[in-house]
């Protein structure tokens, strides 16, 4: 029975050891299957202007010329696709008369715009139909050539005003109203 017992332990023994000297094959790592997910970002275009102030004034001179009481600045900012060449800003009136009392008018013609890069010209520069604004009562302050540097952008131009009474010397006194609108297009 000793040798019994003896050969038992012996066996238990060697196990033990066999069990400790081995790698333990529980203890490698075991990978799942893999799971992908798409991600999607869109940046949409935008285009945007603010004019401040909302309101020009002038103190009109008969047969003269009046500045406006300050310049209106015009931040235009965008963010536009590869297939966009140009911004352009168009400032323009409803019709060939920009301001009026109600009885007498103060055409376009009249009306002078002016960005800090250009000269004094009248709101009659649009001779297009299909561009902002109304024909022949409104004038392009910008136009901006688009690179692969410039299509996230911001740019603030002055616009100067003035009306020039001298081609109308018989308007009669009176308060003058009308609404300059400034519009961005993307081409």
């Amino acid at each position: 029975m000793l040798n019994q017992k003896s050969l038992f332990l012996g066996t238990v023994c060697a196990l033990v050891l066999f069990a400790f000297s081995t790698p333990v094959s529980f203890a490698q790592a075991l990978n799942s299957n893999t799971a992908s997910v798409t991600l999607n970002a869109t940046l949409g275009e935008a285009l945007t202007i603010s004019a401040t102030p909302n309101a020009v004034n002038f103190a009109l001179v008969s047969g003269g010329v009046a500045a406006g009481s300050a310049p209106v600045a015009i931040t235009t900012t965008w963010i536009l696709g590869s297939g966009r060449a140009n911004v352009v800003l168009d400032a323009y009136f409803a019709s060939a008369n920009a301001l009026t009392s109600g009885t007498a008018n103060i055409p376009t013609s009249a009306v002078l715009g002016q960005v800090t890069t250009g000269t004094p010209t009248t709101f009659t520069a649009f001779t297009q139909t299909a561009a902002l604004g109304t024909a022949g009562a409104g004038l392009t302050l910008f136009t901006q050539s688009l690179s692969s540097t410039n299509r996230s952008s911001t740019r603030t131009d002055n616009l100067n005003l003035e009306i020039d009474l001298s081609s109308i010397p018989q308007l009669p006194s009176a308060t003058y109203t009308g609404t300059l609108t400034i519009q961005a297009q993307a081409l």
